[in-house]
């Protein structure tokens, strides 16, 4: 007998692929806050600072992550280009 699914993806693509999105997009905010937050805390033990860099780079961090997002969230929404609809035209025959 064959093991029991408790997730049958092709029942649920949609709704995967929107939660797939979704933890991409919040996983790469955090991760460029985090790194950046990190990479700050380095130069302020380094250089003796009191703060500043931590503050400097995790504003750098929060831009950086929101430009990542908006570029992962632009690929995601925007039609296909002319190029990727004719390479796929042609393909089919």
């Amino acid at each position: 007998m064959a093991p029991k699914k408790y997730f049958n993806f092709n029942d649920n693509r949609p709704w995967a692929q929107h939660l797939q999105i979704v933890v991409q997009v919040g996983l790469t905010m955090v991760g460029c806050i985090v790194f950046c937050l990190f990479v700050g805390r380095f130069l302020d033990g380094w250089l003796g600072t009191k703060g500043i860099f931590t503050i400097l780079f995790i504003l750098f961090g929060i831009v950086g992550g929101a430009v990542v997002v908006y570029r992962q969230i632009m690929e995601v929404t925007e039609p296909d280009s002319p190029k990727e609809k004719d390479e796929h035209r042609d393909s089919r025959g």
